[in-house]
């Protein structure tokens, strides 16, 4: 009979101390700390892999810091030697493998590896918005339509060369369907899944369960109906979990239809918080090892905090920003109009 109890606590402890491991924490203040400031500094392109983080900027210029020191490497750490190809607007940036990618927005679209030219195309529709990898070898980008579907290239070759596809292989857009170049979170990426969101008079989510090879499109609640309008950053936890943040940045205390979630892998979306939490906000990331329970959406009007997948959030900052990531679950990097920063969230 002592046994018998005894293993009936056991298991009662191990539950308790389980539940107790999954309880979200409840961050109510941030600490921040400039690592980077210049009034002509703009930037909507960071990321964060092997011990650097990296920013790209609407002058061209890409700084990094290498082992998270109190401060950023002045300058670019490489060079474009080409004069035809040096005047660039980053909003798009990824490093995998030994790569640093930027690519640039506008007319003609300009991709690079490092400093080398990759990947270039002239067309006076063309507008680059985001970047993501999958792995060492293969990546993907998107941008507006310059047909009747949205711009999508892919590498399967660590970034040599880059493929377009065509619009026989993907959804069509609808009126005025485009993306945002507001944060580089366009894309969601987890194992072989790809989520892209779309903004404007229309506003869905193309889902690739297979690195880019097939698509299919997704309908969002989300607010729609201007070119201003719609999902401006995407995020997944996992591949059922995920959410989008938007709304219309010439409105950006409007809170009405601008938080959306999914628990179906992104086939259905509900909207949240409706009427109440942040407005606008022009990027939202899942904190890491939160469940799926904790995020953090930015913008230039400041910093909010969820820590029930959404339902709720706590305004913890006004300063402005435009993304944002992490680097653990409780210190991450924000960067937008005149500085880069490291943020670190307390309870």
């Amino acid at each position: 009979m002592r046994l018998f109890i005894g293993y009936f606590l056991f298991i009662a402890l191990v539950s308790c101390n389980s539940e107790k491991s999954i309880q979200p924490r409840n961050f109510s203040k941030i600490e921040i700390e400039t690592l980077l400031q210049d009034s002509l500094l703009n930037v909507r392109a960071i990321e964060i892999n092997e011990g650097r983080v990296v920013v790209a900027t609407s002058n061209g210029a890409i700084y990094q810091n290498v082992g998270f020191k109190s401060e950023f490497d002045i300058g670019r750490y490489w060079e474009i030697t080409e004069d035809s190809l040096m005047t660039n607007n980053f909003r798009a940036l990824a490093f995998q493998g030994d790569y640093t990618y930027t690519l640039s927005i506008g007319n003609p679209a300009k991709l690079f590896q490092d400093g080398s030219l990759k990947y270039y195309e002239n067309h006076p529709k063309v507008f680059y918005d985001s970047m993501d990898f999958w792995n060492d070898e293969e990546g993907i980008a998107i941008g507006d339509p310059t047909d009747d579907c949205m711009s999508i290239i892919i590498t399967r070759d660590r970034g040599e060369t880059w493929t377009k596809l065509t619009c026989d292989d993907l959804p069509k857009t609808k009126d005025g369907e485009a993306a945002f170049a507001a944060s580089d979170t366009n894309i969601a990426i987890v194992g072989n899944h790809t989520w892209v969101a779309t903004g404007g008079k229309t506003s869905r989510v193309l889902y690739s369960p297979d690195k880019g090879h097939t698509w299919k499109i997704f309908n969002t609640p989300i607010v729609q109906g201007k070119e201003t309008t719609g999902i401006y950053s995407i995020d997944f936890y996992d591949e059922k979990n995920g959410f989008a943040i938007g709304g219309d940045y010439t409105k950006p205390n409007d809170t009405l239809n601008n938080k959306i979630r999914t628990n179906d892998g992104g086939k259905t979306w509900q909207v949240v918080a409706n009427g109440k939490g942040p407005g606008y906000r022009s990027c939202v990331q899942y904190v890491p090892n939160s469940n799926g329970k904790e995020l953090v959406a930015i913008g230039f009007k400041g910093i909010d905090y969820s820590n029930d997948a959404g339902d709720s959030w706590r305004h913890l900052n006004d300063e402005g920003f435009y993304t944002i990531r992490f680097l653990n679950d409780s210190v991450a990097y924000a960067a937008g109009k005149g500085s880069v920063s490291k943020l670190t969230f307390r309870e």
